[in-house]
């Protein structure tokens, strides 16, 4: 004589039968937001095309204005590729800030409050927002390396695919801060004075303009908090591994001494993991 069991809502199979759809809706959450932030990509090119010719005026107006006055042999290289690392940075910084103001203008606008209504969990969404504005700066800043030969730089394709990985690392930190400061805030007005106070000394601060060892003592140390440094420092430290003559003048040093490139990747990243984390639990909160 046969005997029907019916799984209870609390048995092991029909936990992991739940599991799965719910993973998948997790993940479409995901892809769909990732899509959203390309598409505004895609529609919005003039705000692209303003937002990428700073760095462009920087690294040829600028960089080339200082490449007469600063000789090679100051930096090893000449300034307009000293400088390269530098804008590859501003680039990635400005879409990755924008997810940020695009937080704070969801929830006034009341698209957040409609976001919040599917059945995801709302750490999903943040990480949906962190992953498109990775994406999109990461896409941003690969037009800019584009530029690479321009300032003597080989296109020599596992050092394309060094920066470009290395920006992809610097975009998630960025974008992880960005959103761990966002969160928090209701007015963009607050976030875009913040950023003002903040975000410009740590790019002046990151190494990217002028060698971190001509900096005073106290620079040093902010300069080790710094993640735009850390992202220089990486993307002109594999320039260095890959062209020779391109070593590295003036990184991030901790007491005189150069922590390795794997162990600066690392931190760039364990700095985005726990904004991330940080911001998801204050955004797990009900408001």
């Amino acid at each position: 004589m046969s005997t029907l069991t019916l799984d209870t809502p609390g048995s092991p199979d029909t936990t992991a039968g739940e599991r799965l759809p719910r993973l998948r809706h997790e993940l479409r959450a995901i892809h769909a937001l990732v899509h959203r932030d390309m598409l505004r990509l895609a529609c919005q090119r003039a705000h692209t095309a303003l937002m990428l010719l700073q760095p462009v005026l920087y690294l040829f107006i600028l960089g080339g204005g200082m490449a007469a006055l600063i000789p090679n042999a100051t930096l090893g290289v000449g300034y307009q590729t000293y400088l390269f690392p530098g804008m590859l940075m501003m680039t990635v910084q400005t879409p990755a800030i924008m997810v940020g103001i695009r937080l704070i203008t969801d929830r006034q606008s009341g698209y957040l409050r409609e976001l919040l209504m599917a059945p995801v969990s709302r750490s999903t969404l943040l990480l949906g927002s962190c992953l498109g504005g990775t994406l999109v700066a990461t896409v941003q800043g690969a037009v800019i390396l584009a530029l690479s030969g321009a300032v003597g730089l080989p296109y020599d394709p596992v050092l394309l695919l060094t920066l470009l990985g290395g920006m992809l690392l610097a975009s998630f930190t960025i974008t992880a801060l960005a959103l761990a400061l966002a969160v928090g805030l209701r007015r963009p007005e607050t976030f875009h004075t913040l950023l003002g106070v903040v975000m410009m000394p740590l790019l002046f601060l990151s190494g990217g303009f002028f060698p971190l060892e001509n900096m005073p003592g106290w620079a040093h140390s902010l300069a080790a908090v710094n993640p735009i440094a850390y992202g220089v420092d990486l993307l002109r430290r594999s320039i260095g591994l890959r062209v020779p003559g391109q070593e590295a003048v003036g990184g991030i040093a901790y007491g005189g001494w150069q922590p390795p490139l794997l162990l600066e990747a690392g931190l760039l990243l364990a700095g985005g993991a726990l904004a991330l984390w940080w911001a998801t639990r204050r955004f797990s909160r009900p408001e």
